[in-house]
């Protein structure tokens, strides 16, 4: 098989579409749907990422700007396995857009339309995961409204559900009485199409209505114009007559005309385990065979940008290179919204071109992002050089690179030899002093061992100007956490302690209970969280690349083995691996946690 990515999923850029968008390089189109375009771009380490530009009729809407930045700040909380993480976000640009993390593989609406319906055992595999993208999604307190095979994409590891609370954004704006309409009919509920009325219960039909298309390979409700198909959701009786009986209690309570009849996903989650005749377990073979070679031609991906975009007409001044800070900026990118746009075979977003950053200022994002609602990315202010710039920002450059610099006269080669000249007389005679001289630096080593102290960054210079080599781990196996109790990460060995304000205190790891465990979280609160997948192996390196952040993780999305990486404000790293929680009958509350450690692996936080 040939190595050259598929111009069908990797459309190059068309004249019209932006170059850079939030500092991004684009790479190439992605799709096209009712809310925008979707770009497939890199972060400056090489990650892969998707990219939603907002149509301009959307982002001309006061209210749908209102409407956006509330759903993706909420989005932000959602981490999930079976999700795909928001990376970055924009919305009070000219054209709002977000990035989530890329996923390779096709959505469910074009592998059906590719190959057919899919075995029993991917059905139930498809419809276990959407049901627990929908626990987590719903946790958040949003509802997806557009559940639809072509907001699903199919990974090697599981689906993943895409573009959740992007819907919302649009619905009741100036636009839905001008012909876009929000939602699709085909996958609607009964009570959202006759009367509006959207709850979870309107995301568990359309689970219904995805379990159902999977297996037969065409909507349950058939296809045609879309007042026929909201007629026949609402008036009759689904056609599953090709369904697997053994997925007929499943759907068929799904697609309950009465929300209130229909299983919460946690009880899909159920019925699915008691109707697989196979224990059902996630792995890389859970898709056939000729869906998996899909997932092949998208890890083929355009080689990223090597050269920056073309300069700006008029070179800037010194005032621009050296830019003020720019206005705080602000994802999930894929399939469309509207009635009226067919489905992208992947993900897909708007397009249109974003603001770009001032030149002279990096372009990754650091420790930093719009502040979310409580319970996911927790960083208070953007990281500097990461946002959108104010309107009027002159200059485009790749994320990596910065434009040249207007050349200084020679009044400045001259001053500068003078400063110069300066700190190497002050270097030599600085030299010549005692060692005593050196005490009013900060001089010491802080202590890892104290509560809260943070010490040399791993990943700064040690003496001589070499860099320093990263820290031994230290392991701590089987702690004992109870409700109610919190633990530092610089402490040798790392001992609970009863905190007072759990949330707002100084721990760097904690577990909190409400109602006997029904709400019960692992949290932080000097620092963030990340719950890794099941393909991730946790350690130092993979904690450092991350860029999804919370601060809470619900105790039901963790199992025996589940790792989260810990980064404190101290500057401390650790892989906490889950391995489960006290009984119901037991006295206390507690759950029981391995700890590897890495102190000093990175720079603290600055107060």
């Amino acid at each position: 098989m040939s190595s050259t990515p598929s111009t069908d999923l990797f459309r190059p850029l068309q004249e019209g579409d932006p170059a850079v968008v939030g500092g991004y390089r684009l790479a190439a189109v992605l799709g096209t749907g009712g809310m925008g375009k979707v770009y497939l771009s890199y972060t400056p380490g090489g990650r892969p990422i998707a990219l939603k530009v907002i149509r301009s009729e959307f982002s001309e809407d006061p209210e749908f700007r209102r409407r956006f930045t509330q759903e993706v700040q909420a989005a932000q909380r959602v981490q999930g396995l079976y999700t795909a993480p928001v990376i970055d976000f924009d919305t009070e640009g000219d054209r709002p857009w977000l990035a989530t993390a890329y996923v390779p593989g096709p959505s469910l609406a074009h592998a059906v339309a590719q190959h057919g319906g899919l075995p029993l055992r991917s059905v139930l595999l498809l419809a276990v995961g959407v049901a627990e993208a929908l626990h987590v999604i719903h946790g958040a307190g949003i509802v997806h409204r557009d559940l639809k095979p072509a907001n699903v994409l199919l990974a090697s590891d599981g689906p993943r559900v895409i573009d959740f609370g992007i819907a919302r954004a649009a619905d009741a704006t100036s636009l839905t009485g001008a012909g876009v309409s929000v939602g699709t009919p085909a996958f609607m509920a009964p009570e959202q199409a006759s009367a509006g009325t959207v709850t979870p219960a309107t995301d568990v039909f359309a689970l219904g209505q995805i379990a159902a298309f999977a297996a037969i390979g065409s909507p349950a409700y058939g296809e045609g114009s879309s007042h026929a198909v909201l007629y026949r959701i609402v008036h009759e009786d689904p056609d599953l007559s090709g369904l697997p009986a053994e997925l007929l209690p499943l759907v068929t309570r799904c697609l309950s005309r009465d929300p209130a009849a229909r299983p919460s996903p946690a009880e899909v989650i159920e019925l699915c385990h008691e109707l697989s005749p196979v224990a059902l377990r996630q792995g890389e073979d859970w898709l056939p065979q000729k869906v998996s070679g899909s997932i092949t031609e998208r890890l083929r991906l355009p080689e990223p940008a090597k050269t920056p975009p073309p300069r700006p007409a008029v070179a800037p001044t010194p005032t621009e290179v050296s830019s003020p800070n720019p206005a705080p900026g602000a994802v999930n990118p894929y399939a469309p919204t509207s009635f009226s746009t067919p489905a992208a075979p992947t993900q897909s977003a708007p397009g249109a071109p974003g603001p770009v950053p001032p030149p002279g200022r990096p372009m990754y994002p650091g420790p930093g992002h719009p502040t979310p609602a409580p319970g996911y990315p927790s960083h208070a202010t953007p990281a500097p050089g990461f946002h959108t710039p104010p309107p009027g920002a002159h200059g485009a450059h790749a994320p990596w690179g910065f434009p040249p610099r207007p050349k200084p006269k020679r009044t400045g080669l001259i001053v500068a030899a003078s400063v110069v000249g300066a700190i190497v007389v002050l270097g030599v005679i600085g030299s010549l002093l005692p060692d005593g001289g050196a005490k009013h630096k900060g001089s010491g080593t802080s202590s890892s061992s104290g509560r809260g102290g943070s010490g040399a960054s791993a990943g700064g210079a040690s003496d001589g100007g070499k860099p320093k080599a990263d820290p031994k781990p230290v392991s701590y196996p089987g702690i004992d956490l109870t409700a109610g109790y919190e633990l530092m990460l610089a402490d040798s060995p790392p001992r609970p302690v009863e905190g007072e304000d759990l949330a707002y205190g100084n721990a760097d790891l904690y577990f909190s209970v409400v109602n006997f465990l029904d709400e019960a979280k692992i949290g932080t609160a000097n620092g963030k969280l990340v719950l890794l997948n099941n393909a991730q192996k946790g350690s130092l390196e993979t904690c450092r690349a991350e860029t999804r952040y919370t601060k809470t993780i619900a105790l039901d999305q963790l199992s025996s083995g589940s790792e989260i990486c810990v980064h404190s404000d101290a500057g401390h790293i650790a892989v906490a691996t889950y391995r489960g929680k006290s009984g119901k009958d037991e006295p206390g509350s507690y759950v029981t946690v391995d700890l590897r450690i890495w102190r000093n692996a990175e720079e603290p936080k600055s107060d």
